[in-house]
Formats: structure tokens, sequence, C-alpha cells
């Protein structure tokens, strides 16, 4: 991106695009040796297109490295064990007290399936989108959004395209990534897993700070929010 263009060009849009994907692909699976394979094999996380632009994302970029390396080459059945545990504990019993959903950070009593997945819901409607299994992984779900990111990333065409995109961030995943990172690397402290949260949350931030359109005031959230739930009742 030149220093004077507002948001990057098509053919980076393009690449951010796959990183969205790939980070969603991340949320959503378990790693078993195939996947820690093929991510060896692109050297992740530095293949990915948004480089880190400061010194959070930097570490990020770095604990992410290390927390590969970590993982043997030829993982036995304990160590994918392991991993397939705090996958479990992180993004399907809730064993460690947090969710990867947004309605558990934005609802007061961390309840899930709350206004944010019904807003998400419409949205993904409007762009012609479904989730096909919302009970078992709701709308508002993590991966979805990085999905959605994806999606919004690979039509971005002009103003109108990249003002929606961050739109979606300032709505929605800028709003409790960071909360969810943190709550997984304070259980987790240098896992795979945790250092994925945390590069994820530098990565929304990042993508955000390539855009350049000013945040929604407080005021405008709280309309937006309002009128989704108008559609909603």
């Amino acid at each position: 991106m030149s220093e004077h263009a507002r948001w990057p060009g098509q053919e980076a849009a393009q690449a951010l695009a796959a990183d969205a994907d790939m980070l969603s692909f991340l949320h959503a699976s378990e790693l078993d040796a195939a996947v820690l394979e093929s991510l060896r094999a692109v050297g992740f996380p530095a293949n990915l297109a948004l480089l880190p632009g400061d010194a959070m994302a930097r570490e990020a970029w770095r604990a992410l490295s290390a927390a590969l390396r970590e993982i043997p080459v030829q993982p036995d059945a304990a160590a994918l064990d392991e991993l397939a545990a705090e996958f479990a504990a992180i993004y399907l019993t809730g064993a460690y007290r947090l969710s990867p959903c947004e309605s558990y950070w934005l609802d007061q009593d961390h309840l899930l399936y709350q206004g944010p997945m019904f807003e998400l819901r419409q949205r993904y409607a409007e762009a012609g989108l479904r989730v096909k299994d919302w009970r078992k992984r709701p709308e508002d779900h993590v991966t979805h959004q990085l999905g959605f990111v994806a999606r919004l990333l690979s039509a971005a065409r002009g103003e109108e395209d990249w003002k929606q995109l961050a739109s979606f961030l300032d709505q929605h995943l800028l709003r409790w990534i960071h909360d969810f990172a943190r709550a997984v690397h304070a259980r987790t402290g240098a896992s795979f897993y945790a250092a994925l949260a945390v590069l994820t949350a530098t990565w929304c931030a990042s993508l955000r700070a390539c855009i350049d359109v000013p945040p929604m005031a407080h005021a405008e959230l709280a309309e937006a929010h309002a009128d989704a739930n108008d559609v909603q009742h």
C-alpha cells in the first residue's frame, strides 16, 4: 500500500483474504499431523500477507513461531492428544470458562446465543450466506467472523466495500477479540492456541489500521446495534 493509498489494492486484498481464511480454518479445526506439516511447509506465520507492523504484532508472530517449533516435527499420539484437549477446552467444552463467540464477551452474564449472534445472522443473510449448524458453532464464532472478513476482502473494489469492512471490524471482531486472546493466553501460557489467539487479535487490528476510514463513534455503534435489534424483534 502506498503512502497515499487509503486502503490496500485489489491484489493485496486477495492476499489478505487468504490470511483470514487460514486463520479461520485454524480456529475451527484441531491440529493434526497433516495440518502441522502444512503449516511448516508454508512457513506459517511468516507466509501471512499482513506482516507485523508494531512491537505487539511482532511479538505475536514470534510467539506463534516458537509455539509451532515446540511441537515435535513428527508428533506422537500423546502430543496430538494434548493439542486436541486444549482445542476442546477453548472451542468446544467451555472448560476454560471462555468462549470463541462474541456474545460471551459482550453479554454481562457471559451468555451465548445473544444479540451479536442475531446481528451477524442478519449481516450474513444480507450477503446471501447462512451458517449451517449454528447450534454447534453460532454465527458470532470467531471462525465465521474471520471467514466473513475473507469474503469482504475478496470482494473489495471501491470505497464503499472498504467502509463496510471497517464497519464490520469496528462493530464485531475488534469489540471482543483482544479479550478472548488475553483470556486464552492467561489459561494456556505459551501454547500454540494462546499464540494463535493473540496473533489473530493483532492481525485484525493491523488490518483495520490499513483502512483509512475513521472508526465508528460510540453513538454510531450504539445506533447500529439498536437497528439490528429492531430487525430481530
